[in-house]
């Protein structure tokens, strides 16, 4: 007989109180993550060798390929190593994370009325939250490496506006000729801060939506059918995990590389 199906609502659900803090299901998951990688850090910290046990080297490992990863899409090793402390750190919370909430107990336990248990990426508040660590950094890691006021003009164009009237000394076409080339290279500036703003909602709500989905097929598929056909889904959903950290960073890598990147013509100055 089919189980009552418990459809994830948008919000998560808050489990508790911590003064006037809300505690939900989907922040324990979060804590859990990073938590064990707390727990990871620490213990490799402390057992860092020349000849590498286990545990470092499989970790080696997996770093090691990772950074092969992100060298396709930096084309420099030197960057790679610059942006790994944010993408890798992006790349493996999310898919631990996502993980982990493929896990027995998540959806099912409940404390009250309320799962204590939710997929983290499940919350649009921390999918948002990321994203906009994505793009500030890219911004952060641009003005040290060009400069505030480079970065800063790849999207404010207003000197080169009031430059282009100086055009009209050397006549009245060549005048309008530079306005308009200035003025159509204020309004691209303009375009640009929208696409910074494009990032964030495309990363927030890709991420948030897949795994959400996710998070309501296998509910579903538990509730109708026996305990071992949703078996394929979660199978499914791990490759999904993964799949879903590896685009959020590499998205957030050519955000990063992008951006550090000299503006056209600044070379000529």
């Amino acid at each position: 007989m089919a189980g009552q199906i418990h459809i994830p609502t948008l919000a998560p659900e808050v489990v508790t109180h911590i003064a006037n803090f809300n505690i939900t299901n989907t922040m324990i998951n979060a804590w859990i993550a990073i938590i064990l990688f707390l727990i990871l850090g620490i213990t490799l910290k402390r057992r860092i060798q020349l000849r590498p046990g286990k545990l470092q080297n499989i970790c080696e490992f997996f770093l090691e390929q990772l950074l092969g990863y992100f060298d396709q899409v930096t084309g420099d090793r030197k960057k790679t190593i610059r942006f790994l402390p944010v993408v890798g750190s992006i790349f493996f919370f999310v898919l631990l994370s996502n993980w982990l909430g493929l896990l027995p107990g998540t959806g099912s336990i409940t404390v009250g009325h309320t799962f204590l248990l939710r997929p983290a990426n499940t919350d649009l508040n921390l999918t948002l939250a990321m994203a906009l660590i994505s793009v500030i950094s890219s911004h952060v890691y641009a003005f040290a490496a060009i400069g505030i006021f480079s970065h800063l003009g790849k999207f404010v164009q207003i000197g080169n506006f009031l430059k282009s009237f100086k055009q009209f000394s050397k006549g009245i076409g060549a005048g309008f000729i530079a306005v308009f080339g200035a003025l159509i290279e204020f309004m691209v500036g303009l375009i640009e801060i929208v696409s910074e703003i494009a990032k964030v909602v495309s990363l927030s709500l890709r991420l948030f939506g897949n795994i959400f989905a996710g998070e309501v097929l296998i509910s579903v598929i538990s509730a109708l059918v026996a305990a071992f056909v949703p078996t394929p889904f979660m199978l499914l959903e791990l490759l999904v995990g993964l799949i879903q950290a590896a685009v959020f960073a590499m998205l957030t890598i050519v955000y990063l590389t992008v951006a550090v990147q000299v503006p056209h013509g600044s070379e000529d100055h």
